[in-house]
């Protein structure tokens, strides 16, 4: 990702300690360094705006950064009334923000977000491309919804169906608290991190999971090509139905029903599933301690 605002000194133009009311108040303009200025009633404060510093200040109405192109944002506060605020940009960096607007960040191109908080974040983050995360906390339902090249770090999420539909996704020392997690994704790789939810990452492809630890409930089931190396999947039930994969894991499993295809090492499996009218159990080698077997699905599904 390209330099977002250079810290070249250029001839900007200093806009400082103004508040606004009126609309697109600053449309279109170039060259700016929007200093503890409050933009209040009034939709689109910063539309169409190219290589623009943003120091402090407050967001408190609709739709503040709209095809925006090389901006930088620092420090900044975006009111509950500043919904649906970064659409259609390129080239952006919010750094130290506190955001408690849903439906922010869509359709973005270059986005880098540091330290920030966004605790109504439902629906956010959607449809973007080369996004870099670090220090983001998020609380709310479908974050990162449709993207593309996504790196993160320490990252916390709280809130289901996260990364649905993505492509290209790595995430380091993070915590995803999140039912559907990972769900219709391709290439994703998850380091070091925690992820706690039922139905983890189904109906994707190129899914690795390194040094992580896993609860899920029917988790990593129609999975192609899944790996998990290193991980602890302690209070999991019923996971790897119909996935090809290799798991390495470092402590037990409650159950596992009908894996395609692959390797499975644990310390113990209470339960073991192989239904030959399902899948071919020749397909699959099993290196565990198996405290149950059975060849067909017995109707009990796990508490979570």
């Amino acid at each position: 990702m390209k330099n977002i605002v250079s810290d070249q000194k250029k001839d900007r133009t200093v806009i400082s300690g103004e508040r606004f009311f009126s609309e697109r108040p600053l449309f279109g303009r170039e060259h700016l360094i929007v200093k503890d200025c409050e933009f209040d009633k009034g939709e689109s404060p910063l539309k169409e705006v190219k290589d623009i510093i943003v120091e402090g200040g407050k967001f408190l109405w609709k739709y503040p950064l709209w095809y925006s192109k090389d901006i930088r944002v620092e420090g900044t506060y975006f009111g509950e009334g500043a919904r649906a605020g970064i659409w259609y940009g390129e080239n952006l960096e919010f750094t130290d923000c506190d955001i408690r607007a849903p439906k922010e960040f869509r359709r973005l191109k270059g986005l880098k977000l540091k330290d920030i908080s966004i605790p109504d974040a439902k629906e956010t983050l959607w449809h973007c491309e080369d996004v870099y995360l670090k220090n983001v906390s998020i609380n709310g339902d479908y974050f990162a919804m449709n993207c593309k090249n996504v790196k993160a770090d320490h990252l916390t999420v709280n809130g289901n169906y996260c990364f649905d539909g993505c492509e290209n996704i790595e995430i380091d020392d993070s915590k995803l608290i999140s039912k559907d997690c990972f769900w219709n994704c391709k290439n994703v790789v998850v380091r070091n991190s925690e992820i706690v939810g039922e139905y983890l990452a189904w109906n994707s492809e190129n899914i690795t999971f390194i040094n992580c630890r896993i609860k899920s409930l029917q988790g990593l089931c129609y999975v192609k090509n899944l790996k998990v190396e290193d991980c602890f999947m302690a209070g999991s039930s019923l996971c790897f139905e119909y996935s090809s994969v290799s798991a390495d894991i470092k402590d037990s499993l409650i159950s596992v029903i009908n894996p395609l295809s692959g390797k499975i090492s644990a310390e113990r499996i209470e339960k073991l599933i192989l239904d030959p009218s399902k899948i071919d159990p020749e397909k699959i080698i099993i290196e565990a301690k198996v405290n149950i077997r059975l060849s067909e699905f017995d109707g009990i599904i796990p508490e979570e």
